[in-house]
């Protein structure tokens, strides 16, 4: 039987799941079950060449979400019987530098690491815990977003602040979309048909959340989002940077609490707040000046980091555009990548605007630093790492006696 693993996402109102075989990259299934705790919520499930299997009812918690997960597979199949769960979590802090075997003293540490990610770290632990009760017997596995940061050196994580908030209260660069990372830079290498110890890159992972990530020989080197996802590029509804002060002064002057502030800056920023939507698609239908505002603030912080992060490298062999918008909004592409044609970053119009939904590259042949498109695929990274950390390693070879 294939080493089928199911690789369970679970967000603040949703369960993202696939059941993947780690080996072949073939999905039995996969779905989605949506607006949890609202009023109508909806799960689609979904396997290779069959119509979907979709229920419209309730889903109050995650608890019913996870049980309708459940009914899926049994209905609509296929058998779910996996040999592992892999979980996302979106923060390991300093202490979960790769995927780890979930044991009761990992979910206290995971639970503990909550207010660095508090949006986050809740709901991953509801859906590891919905896990361990209904499959007590299948080993269950964390797979960390930070963990791909922890190799940044400390020039690049350490903030200048007092050395009580880094020492004691753990204030520093953690870095996100790591899973995203680890696998479209190996991916890219494929693409170029290189190794990826040889290879400076920049990983672009542009959707809800955004993100810019220098990489070289596979590891990273700086990351734009920093202590939690709020930092760094314009965002669907985080602002990215804006001054530190910026707290100091609302308080003073607007008559808002620091936590007023911060919720303002993670669900009321970014291109919600330029241009009165947070989706992409629907920023560059309306076509009026507001809009196109958001949208020159939006390239325009993504062409700070390339350039700050060519800079950092010193020498890049590929920007790599990935996530939702990165993937299929070749005009954001473009017009992020304008003007750095003297750092040999050039776009083809003509490829840049193919409907094609794969890997692909989008800059003219021949071109000095190849721009490529490569669609991201967590579940696929975290399958892998699962799988990964229930093999043992293998034993080093014996010593030949002299």
């Amino acid at each position: 039987m294939a080493d089928r693993i199911l690789v369970l996402n679970t967000g603040s109102s949703s369960i993202k799941y696939e059941l993947v075989d780690p080996h072949t990259r073939r999905r039995s299934a996969k779905g989605l079950v949506e607006r949890i705790g609202e009023e109508q919520g909806r799960l689609t499930h979904r396997r290779a060449d069959e119509p979907p299997y979709i229920r419209d009812r309730p889903f109050p918690d995650h608890g019913e979400g996870l049980n309708a997960v459940l009914e899926a597979f049994a209905t609509a199949g296929p058998e779910l019987a996996p040999v592992a769960i892999g979980h996302r979590v979106v923060h390991g802090g300093t202490r979960f530098t790769e995927a780890v075997l979930i044991d009761d003293e990992v979910v206290t540490a995971i639970e503990e690491l909550a207010p660095l990610a508090p949006l986050h770290n809740p709901v991953n632990l509801t859906g590891i815990r919905l896990a361990r009760k209904v499959f007590p017997e299948v080993p269950q596995v964390a797979v960390f977003d930070t963990a791909f940061h922890c190799v940044l050196p400390p020039e690049a994580y350490t903030y200048a602040v007092p050395r009580e908030w880094r020492e004691r209260l753990g204030v520093r660069r953690y870095g996100f979309h790591g899973t995203s990372c680890a696998y479209v830079s190996r991916r890219a290498a494929a693409v170029l048909g290189r190794d990826l110890a040889g290879l400076n890159l920049i990983v672009l992972h542009l959707g809800n959340g955004a993100s810019a990530t220098a990489i070289s020989g596979g590891r990273s080197v700086d990351t734009s989002m920093g202590m939690t996802p709020l930092e760094g590029l314009v965002m669907g509804t985080r602002s990215g940077d804006v001054d530190p002060a910026l707290t100091g002064y609302l308080t003073r002057a607007g008559d808002l609490d620091a936590q007023q502030v911060e919720h303002a800056l993670t669900h009321g920023g970014g291109l919600l707040a330029l241009s009165g939507s947070s989706d992409m698609r629907e920023v560059r239908a309306r076509g009026d000046a507001e809009a196109g505002l958001a949208l020159e603030i939006y390239t325009r912080r993504i062409r700070k980091y390339v350039g700050a992060y060519y800079a950092l490298l010193g020498r890049v062999d590929a920007i790599v555009f990935t996530g939702g918008v990165g993937e299929h909004d070749a005009a954001t592409r473009a017009a992020s990548l304008a003007g750095l044609d003297r750092l040999g970053i050039t776009v083809d119009p003509a490829l840049n605007e193919t409907g094609s939904a794969g890997e692909r590259a989008v800059s003219p042949p021949g071109a000095e630093v190849p721009v490529l498109v490569i669609p991201t695929d967590e579940e696929q990274e975290i399958a892998r790492q699962t799988l990964a950390r229930l093999t043992p390693a293998p034993s080093p070879a014996p010593k030949s006696t002299p």
